[in-house]
């Protein structure tokens, strides 16, 4: 398909539904995050909206309603879509089939779907019945941003498991806590909002026992608003988690990732398993968890983002086998000593062995520093 020529007004419709589809971050998953505008042919909107929580309707008959709640004539009208219309059966029928139904003239979609029940149907199928279809090129700065929105159900369609982005919060000296442990607070509290956020992105939040033992934490949305409250998952081999553990508490459910066999699992979780968590085996060598595994498990269940918040031991164990996809540090202009490191790594005798990194985004918060980063191309 050759790469389109947009009109201002297309790019405007476009950038219009980029933003409907923003706001189905922490509420569609493990579908994408689409939005949809229609015009007619004079520019004027006719409907638009975004995609609902899995198993409700998506963005492109969410559009089509507020149109036909307009009492809008869609014959003829362009519709601008963020993702490529679905044209599979899921729990929904297909969008492009209700694009075709409604008249359509003129389909412009951001972002073809890698999902092979899709794959470039949904826009055969509508140029097969005579809608004009455009598609962004990759390198367009739309179908990046809409690239970067469903990174994580791109990266569970092509690889088969979630993105991993892993959160520190350090000083400047790279400490996450001091030797005693204390790390409450290092950042201030607009860092600690943004860190609520990122969680609100992610399907999931992990951490390890150490943590979980160490800090008690809840890993739930606090901060700031959110429709759901991610899944909630401990990597713990013995299974040596508290039944008194405020990750068994509500809201919100809990899966325990173990490397026991079945009868120490029975012994050991019962008393987890009657306060709601699910425990899965995924034994790695030296009786600890397979973090391969556990990706791939989370992938099948449809996790699309995972946000880990761990300690140095579990932090470097990932960074090490190479499944971390973007770090998300927050730095705080303090220098703290003798402390506990953002990641147990190395030691290495080569500069060359080192793990680097490319700035993705860096931005100043309050009084801290927040960088995201992905690995280099050279060290992939």
């Amino acid at each position: 398909m050759p790469e389109p020529t947009l009109s201002p007004q297309d790019l405007s419709a476009m950038r219009q539904a980029l933003e409907l589809a923003t706001q189905a971050i922490g509420l569609t998953d493990p579908n994408p995050r689409v939005g949809c505008v229609i015009l007619d042919a004079q520019g004027r909107l006719l409907g638009q909206g975004h995609t609902q929580a899995a198993g409700q309707a998506h963005a492109e008959v969410m559009a089509l309603r507020d149109a036909h709640g307009r009492g809008a004539d869609l014959r003829g009208a362009t519709a601008y879509v963020t993702l490529e219309p679905c044209a599979h059966h899921g729990r929904t029928p297909p969008c492009c089939d209700a694009l075709i139904a409604a008249g359509l003239a003129r389909v412009v979609v951001a972002l073809g779907d890698p999902n092979p029940q899709v794959g470039g149907q949904g826009l055969a199928r509508m140029r097969a019945a005579g809608i004009e279809t455009e598609l962004l090129a990759p390198a367009h700065e739309l179908a990046r941003e809409s690239r970067e929105l469903n990174i994580g159900f791109l990266t569970r369609m092509q690889r088969g498991r979630p993105f991993v982005r892993l959160k520190i919060a350090a000083s400047l000296d790279g400490r996450t806590a001091l030797p005693n442990g204390v790390s409450q607070w290092i950042t201030g509290a607009e860092a600690r909002r943004d860190g609520h956020a990122w969680r609100r992105r992610a399907a999931a939040v992990l951490t390890g026992i150490g943590t979980a033992r160490d800090d008690d934490p809840r890993l739930d949305v606090r901060e700031v608003p959110t429709a759901r409250q991610p899944q909630r998952v401990l990597l713990d081999s013995a299974l040596r988690l508290s039944a008194q553990a405020r990750l068994l508490q509500a809201p919100g459910s809990l899966w325990i990732f173990h490397g026991l066999d079945d009868a120490q699992a029975s012994r050991r979780g019962a008393a987890l398993r009657q306060h709601g968590a699910e425990l899965i085996a995924r034994p790695g060598p030296a009786g600890r968890v397979d973090l391969g595994a556990v990706l791939d498990e989370l992938g099948r269940r449809g996790i699309n983002e995972l946000h880990v918040e761990a300690g140095q031991t579990l932090n470097g164990a990932l960074l090490d086998a190479g499944l971390v996809d973007e770090l998300l540090l927050y730095l705080a202009p303090v220098l703290l000593g003798e402390g506990r490191a953002m990641a147990r790594l190395g030691p290495w005798t080569s500069l060359d062995q080192a793990l680097r990194w490319e700035r993705v985004d860096c931005s100043p918060l309050g009084a801290d520093l927040r960088l995201r980063l992905r690995p280099a191309a050279a060290s992939r």
